[in-house]
């Protein structure tokens, strides 16, 4: 995908038609998130038309771009701004802002559809963004400069839903790559994204898509229709509106020829399941004992394990496997969860934006915006998992083994009831749906008054997040009462009355139920003061006021903690909070000199409950020849904790499968009676303090040929007081630090592990953007173009706590992700009249595996992976019938490359990293647009 960087230069009217575009093309890119910046594209355009002899342009408008509150006709700022364009979006084929945001190099760890696979699972459904990889709560999204309700589903990440921007409707995407707290507030420490729409549009356009997978399964279909009427200068007004619709179609891990190749069950059995079918006995010390003294014996071979399967070496392939390397050990049996799940979800989605304008006079103007957006997605996983109880009389094997009058070492009776881990097959896989509704409505007025640039608004946004149990998901006590009777048989088909009980305790509830409310109002306004040597010095002064809401509702069926896999929050209710956020800011503009350019701003928030703090921001530009740009900037910011942090209800989960060195060394580090995954709990704490931010940058623009731009940015940003928790796997590897966090019980085994959030450590993270642009060379086979833009990471590493050594997690995926060191897109562009074509490509590097599955003896449980490169090809071709019809193809994963071999132990996916890499293999599409006024 091509996306452009704009720079900061003066517009002179003596340079040739060619550089002057890339003049103003640098102008543009400086765009700072504290500092002004010029938006004089539309303007350049006009201007290099009138001297090729086209009318005269219009009268050159000041304006305003992300990350300045300052309208102005130029500008020379302090830091880098990517611009993606409508016709970047269409020649990449890519039809939602996930998929577009996964093409930006500084976008690190962003949620997407395939990352939130997982059963009873954490924010499902919620697509969002990463800056830096300093989190998605540090990334600030805005719609139009303004802000939307987050993702209202309580969890570890506070954001806007990606789903919840309409795609057709947008114009270009600005993403500013360095903090703007002192513009827009705590939450952009990472840097914004500003997802810009049309604007006074005329006319009718249609457009269609199509895209389909080489193996099946992610066809996709999309469908949008723009509409507008009047033209705001002549009419004094212009409505329009854009209705995007879009269907995906799940993907199954059976659909793709990749995953039996990464060989997932030979080389990471320890993350596979011991809950199979036919189930597992889960022994205790004393039976086992007693079994080991009477001579019992599986596949020929004496017991050694607390876990058996009475029907191994056969076990039920292919899901069921004798693996004595995974997780059900010598004795069981272990089940392949990735050979049939889930890679990627079944989605619709629904977008209607609408937007008018009313011109009350050549001053002043009316405007009101809604958007409205509903996402559904449909998870399917693994059947369930089940730990059942039965007496060890009603299986046939184990019928005479004399429990009922055993007794352990100490004269204790064994016991005659058997834990059973089992698979519940018949009840058929767990489905649930997840639906994202987002409404957002802006009422406002902008225009001139006294000399001042005023824009005020009213903001009413909210999202409301449905999560259902719609299939597999049945009722545990009387599931448990199925099993003990008999009913239910964990070894085989169940009789008619099992199966008919089954049925008839199918769970379909809502079982929880999200709401996030942002009302707010916010006013900003801009005026030139004075004359100065490089321009007039300009003011500008903004502020805010908004109320941000939080509700958590759980079910009733939910809260009785008896849905078998979907176990109630602590605590027994569920939340609602709420709290009130003012905010003021201040911007200056002071142009020196025609080469020297400085720009100050600050802005101070207030959260209830949580306090204030100053975000200044100061930045300087240095342009000694038409070539050479020279910038610079440094500030400081903060992030309040977000309502899910300081409130979120306590969350049930587990770990990966992790061993337990307190356990494994009284079983001599035998992985099938000590790794497991262990239940966590995951608490909120509305005792937290802000998060405490400083960054700086410094960059060079340099314009070497009228054909040619570089530009290369040191970013750095460092934070304090992080608001986080300590990884499961960091607390089981340092026991001696963190083991009070971890609750046992008396036999000193694990209950859970307390994961709370904390302000704990810091972090640190610093790279250089490299961009390279080449623009418009003619030839006689027609006009070339080509575009890179890079991430080379140097630094990123996180502190736990005070005092610890920083933990790096540059190319070494740690506890939940990776920081590549280099990532970029490239895209070359050709065109021909009619014709047109582009090619591009994305890669991220290689990078030191997790191997962190610590094995006591020899430091992992793995062999030691290092993930390769990965690298996509996409290509694409465009005909333009007319001047209103155009037919586009393409191919995306031109190579079909497949994700690269990963042992994560995250990510409820195994074999591979599912935050970065595609599991669709090679898809084809094809689109249609026709547009006619």
């Amino acid at each position: 995908m091509y996306m452009k960087r704009q720079d900061g230069g003066s517009v002179l009217p003596r340079e040739s038609l060619l550089a002057q575009g890339v003049r103003l093309a640098l102008g543009a890119l400086s765009v700072s998130a504290a500092l002004g910046m010029l938006a004089g594209g539309a303007q350049a355009q006009e201007q290099e038309q009138a001297r090729d002899g086209e009318p005269a342009p219009k009268k050159m408008q000041r304006v305003e771009i992300t990350g300045s509150a300052i309208k102005r006709l130029e500008s020379e700022t302090a830091l880098p701004v990517q611009v993606i364009t409508r016709a970047d979006i269409e020649k990449a084929g890519v039809t939602t802002a996930a998929e577009l945001m996964a093409r930006v190099s500084a976008n690190v760890g962003g949620l997407t559809d395939g990352a939130s696979i997982n059963v009873g699972g954490d924010q499902r459904g919620f697509n969002s963004a990463n800056l830096r990889g300093v989190g998605t709560s540090s990334t600030l999204v805005l719609l139009n400069g303004r802000r939307m309700a987050n993702f209202a589903s309580p969890g570890d990440d506070a954001g806007v839903d990606l789903n919840n921007i309409p795609a057709a409707a947008l114009q270009r995407v600005e993403v500013l790559l360095d903090g703007a707290s002192a513009l827009y507030g705590t939450d952009a420490i990472g840097g914004v994204i500003n997802f810009i729409t049309r604007k006074d549009y005329q006319g009718v356009e249609l457009n269609v898509y199509g895209s389909g997978t080489q193996e099946g399964g992610a066809g996709k279909r999309t469908a949008s229709i723009t509409a507008g009427t009047g033209d705001l200068a002549t009419d004094g007004y212009n409505i329009f509106a854009v209705v995007d619709l879009q269907k995906t179609d799940r993907l199954s891990s059976s659909q793709r020829k990749f995953i039996p190749n990464l060989q997932i069950p030979q080389r990471l059995g320890h993350l596979l399941s011991n809950f199979t079918s036919p189930a597992n006995i889960r022994l205790s010390n004393a039976q086992r004992a007693h079994l080991q003294e009477n001579g019992f014996q599986l596949n020929g071979q004496p017991i050694t394990n607390r876990q058996i399967n009475l029907s191994i070496p056969n076990c039920a392939p292919p899901a069921n496997l004798y693996l004595p390397a995974g997780t059900g050990g010598v004795d069981a049996c272990t089940y392949d969860y990735m050979g049939d799940t889930e890679l990627y979800p079944k989605t619709d989605k629904q977008n209607l934006l609408t937007r008018g304008v009313l011109k009350l006079n050549n001053d002043h103007q009316l405007y009101a915006e809604v958007a409205l957006s509903r996402s559904r997605s449909y998870y399917v996983g693994s059947s369930a998992r089940v730990i059942g109880y039965l007496d060890y009389s009603k299986v046939p094997q184990l019928a005479n083994a004399g429990f009922d009058t055993a007794v352990d070492a100490d004269g204790d009776p064994v016991g005659r009831e058997l834990e059973l881990r089992m698979r519940l097959n018949e009840a058929g896989m767990r489905t649930s749906q997840l639906t994202s509704e987002s409404q957002r409505i802006v009422v406002g007025a902008t225009g001139t008054l006294a000399g001042w640039d005023y824009d005020v608004g009213l903001n009413h946004s909210v999202n409301t997040v449905r999560d259902r149990d719609t299939h597999g998901y049945v009722l545990y006590d009387k599931l448990l009462a199925g099993i003990a009777a008999g009913d239910i048989n964990p070894f085989g088909p169940s009789s008619a009355k099992g199966r008919a009980l089954l049925d008839s305790i199918q769970v379909d509830d809502e079982v929880r139920h999200a709401r996030g409310t942002m009302d707010g109002l916010d006013f900003k306004a801009s005026r030139a003061l004075m004359a100065l040597g490089g321009g007039d010095m300009a003011l500008a002064l903004g502020g805010e006021v908004r109320r941000e809401r939080t509700e958590f509702r759980p079910s009733a069926l939910l809260m009785s903690d008896n849905i078998n896999n979907d176990a109630a929050p602590e605590g027994g209710k569920g939340t609602s909070d709420s709290r009130n956020v003012q905010a003021i800011y201040g911007e200056l503009l002071l142009p020196f000199t025609k080469q020297w350019q400085a720009q100050l701003s600050g802005r101070y928030d207030h959260y209830e409950q949580v306090g204030g703090a100053l975000s200044p921001k100061v930045g300087l530009t240095y342009m000694p020849s038409k070539q050479v740009l020279m910038r610079a900037s440094a500030g400081k910011g903060f992030r309040a904790p977000s309502m899910s942090d300081l409130h979120r209800p306590t969350v049930y989960s587990s770990t990966a499968t992790l061993p337990d060195p307190v356990l494994c060394a009284t079983v001599d580090n035998n992985y099938a009676d000590c790794a497991q995954n262990w239940d966590t709990r995951r608490y909120s704490n509305d005792k937290l303090k802000p998060e405490r931010s400083r960054q700086f940058t410094a960059g060079l623009v340099l314009e070497p040929s009228q054909h040619w731009t570089f530009s290369a940015d040191y970013w750095n940003i460092k934070r304090t007081d992080l608001i986080s928790e300590i990884g499961d796997d960091i607390i089981l590897g340092n026991l001696s630090k963190y083991g009070n966090l971890v609750h046992r019980d008396e036999d000193n085994e694990i209950r859970y592990i307390e994961l709370r959030k904390e302000n704990r450590g810091a972090q640190k993270a610093a790279g250089i953007d490299i961009t390279a642009d080449l623009h418009g060379v003619k030839t006689a086979w027609g006009r070339f173009g080509g575009h890179l833009s890079g991430t080379y990471v140097l630094d990123s590493k996180i502190q736990t706590s005070p005092g610890d050594v920083f933990i790096s997690n540059l190319n070494k995926f740690v506890t939940d992700g990776v920081v590549q060191r280099w990532r970029h897109t490239i895209t070359l562009d050709w065109d021909n009249g009619p014709y047109s074509a582009s090619l591009s490509n994305t890669y991220s590097s290689g990078y030191d595996d997790q191997n962190s599955a610590i094995n006591t003896d020899d430091g992992s449980v793995v062999k030691p992976n290092r993930v390769k490169a990965y690298t996509l090809w996409d290509m694409s071709g465009a005909y333009a019938v007319s001047k209103q019809f155009k037919l586009r193809a393409g191919i995306q994963n031109l190579f079909n490359t497949s994700p690269p071999y990963s042992n994560q132990a995250y990510f409820f996916l195994s074999g591979y990293d599912p935050t970065y890499s595609d599991p669709r293999g090679r898809r084809f599409y094809a689109s249609a647009n026709y547009s006619f006024k």
